[in-house]
């Protein structure tokens, strides 16, 4: 799916263990254009990676009022912002064990900028651009010159 008024964002993590070596990958769509990106970590979790992913795309931005939908396989990413659960983490300050705040929070700073519309894809299930996702987070895991995830080893 192509939004034609705006910009579109596939995304995935992956994580060779969870915790273990992880990556992301997102592909961004605007007029016509594809921009791929990806990055890997010595230890994170597939959560993590799955929001990096969205947080990596966001950044990479160089224009703010964007209408973006962005498709994830992730439930955890797309049902924390769809369905409030990041808002309520944040009125209580992620008490109970939530995990990933530093993420989130990221990730709530930058979409403050957009209008930022999630849809949840089945993954692996024969989208292109999800499998493409897929096949960049899992490389950017497998590849070297990793960086540390501090905020999971902060935080494990």
């Amino acid at each position: 799916m192509i939004n034609q008024k705006g910009l579109t964002i596939y995304t995935d993590g992956a994580a060779r263990g969870n915790p273990g070596r992880g990556g992301y990958g997102a592909i961004l769509m605007w007029k016509g254009e594809a921009k791929e990106i990806s990055g890997g970590f010595l230890h994170t979790t597939n959560n993590r990676m799955e929001l990096m992913s969205v947080i990596a795309a966001l950044e990479s931005l160089n224009r703010s009022g964007l209408d973006i939908e962005i498709y994830s396989d992730s439930k955890y990413v797309v049902q924390a912002v769809n369905e409030g659960w990041l808002n309520n983490w944040i009125k209580t300050d992620f008490k109970g064990g939530k995990k990933n705040k530093d993420l989130w929070m990221r990730f709530y700073k930058l979409s403050s900028n957009h209008q930022i519309k999630f849809i949840w894809v089945k993954g692996h299930a024969s989208n292109p651009y999800n499998q493409r996702c897929d096949e960049l987070a899992t490389a950017a895991a497998d590849g070297n010159n990793l960086s540390e995830d501090n905020g999971y080893t902060q935080n494990a």
